[in-house]
């Protein structure tokens, strides 16, 4: 059956920005194709509650609460995750994400935050978890970028190249892993989680944003988790070295920032 290729039974992944949004949706989607899950993320109360979610599934969870900001924690993270499940076969590289700030105001320390968070610390787990990744059949890396790496719009010259240089590390990490691990990202347009939340509680926002969106809406957390199950899995066997653009069809930026001229 086709969908079995969908299937991810007995196999373990590491979810890093796990305790909401996206890569909570990313590890409850795992683990309902089957994964074992281990979850990383600044809030264990956040986490636990995944965990739960996660278990009652009928599926293993581990909590690693951490700031992938801290490479000593990523080190540990995949050693932990190896430790509890005895294997790694999927890395979502999720966590990340800068504040958009006009050009004036991004000072060379908040643009190489941005870098780091961004694109340093998902380089840094992918390489710890892939001697272990090379030990299975499956090995699959998913990198969260955004559209914002291959559009312009004032305000995002922090967080728009930290996400350019994700999907181009996608691009040659695939090369360098190429055929025993596949990596691949996607590329995510405005999606209806916490990071929106002062566009979610402005209608006049939301209503700019969703008029600009060919599909007339703002995405969902299952829009991206359904994205990254597919490329986490065998169902696309054949794919790597991917950007996949899930972002309701945008060729330009949705909502204007209205940051003034120089």
């Amino acid at each position: 059956m086709l969908l079995d290729r969908f299937r991810l039974d007995g196999r373990a992944a590491v979810v890093t920005g796990a305790g909401r949004g996206i890569g909570a949706g990313a590890a409850r989607a795992l683990a309902e194709a089957g994964a074992d899950v281990a979850l990383t993320a600044r809030t264990p109360e956040q986490l636990e509650a995944v965990a739960a979610d996660i278990r009652a599934l009928g599926r293993r969870a581990l909590v690693v609460p951490g700031d992938v900001n801290d490479l000593d924690h990523v080190d540990g993270l995949v050693d932990a995750a190896v430790a509890e499940f005895g294997r790694l076969d999927v890395v979502v590289n999720n966590a990340g994400g800068s504040m958009p700030a006009p050009l004036l105001d991004t000072s060379v320390a908040s643009f190489e935050r941005a870098f780091h968070f961004n694109v340093t610390t998902a380089f840094a787990l992918t390489k710890a978890a892939l001697p272990h990744l090379l030990e299975g059949e499956h090995g699959a890396v998913v990198n969260i970028s955004s559209a914002m790496g291959r559009l312009r719009d004032r305000g995002f010259v922090a967080y728009g190249t930290a996400k350019a240089a994700l999907a181009h590390m996608t691009r040659l990490m695939a090369a360098d892993c190429a055929p025993r691990v596949r990596v691949n990202a996607i590329a995510v347009g405005s999606v209806a989680t916490s990071a929106l939340e002062v566009v979610l509680t402005s209608d006049p926002l939301r209503n700019e944003m969703v008029e600009h969106t060919p599909m007339r809406r703002l995405g969902e957390v299952e829009d991206i988790a359904i994205g990254v199950l597919y490329l986490a899995s065998d169902a696309s066997s054949f794919v790597t070295g991917k950007v996949i653009e899930i972002d309701g069809g945008i060729e330009a930026p949705n909502l204007d920032l209205r940051l003034p001229d120089l």
